[in-house]
């Protein structure tokens, strides 16, 4: 069950390197559903490996406490398609950036392809800046809904001051 997404024309992955946030969230799970009241906005920063992909490195505020973790994106055949094991589930997910201007904004589908998150799916707004414009928002809500995503799984992170700064 491929996605229908499409992804981001001669991506350039260098430009896509450097810190994001993490302003938009949709998935189809139940533990986001469950938890989504609670999250908040959290910081990423992408920088490339020796092999080609790239270490996301997010930091998160989890009970209190600054959480890091980083996911090693493999490079997946096309230029802006990864894909990652999750060490937590033991899955397998591709990611593909869809869309992005480099300096404001990337729309970001996730799908697990397989293990126990195979049906798990979702679309994640990074923003350079911890404001993202309505514009952006507006073109994530859209992107997140043509991927079949309903209003109520579609969400905006709150801006936090909490676990944002360089370590």
């Amino acid at each position: 069950a491929q996605p229908q997404v499409s992804l981001q024309p001669n991506f350039q992955q260098d430009k896509f390197l450097g810190r994001w946030y993490t302003s938009g969230l949709a998935s189809n799970s139940s533990w986001f559903r469950e938890k989504k009241s609670a999250l908040s906005m959290c910081v990423s920063v992408v920088a490339p490996t020796a092999d080609g992909g790239l270490n996301l490195t997010s930091t998160f505020l989890r009970k209190e406490q600054c959480e890091t973790r980083t996911l090693l994106l493999r490079p997946a055949g096309t230029p802006g398609c990864y894909s990652y094991t999750s060490p937590h589930w033991g899955s397998t997910h591709d990611v593909w950036v869809v869309t992005t201007d480099y300096d404001e904004f990337a729309l970001l589908y996730t799908a697990g392809t397989k293990g126990l998150g195979r049906d798990f799916h979702m679309a994640t707004l990074y923003s350079r800046t911890q404001t993202p414009r309505a514009e952006i928002k507006e073109k994530f809500s859209t992107f997140a809904k043509t991927q079949g995503f309903t209003e109520d799984t579609i969400v905006f992170l709150p801006q936090t001051d909490k676990c944002m700064e360089e370590h």
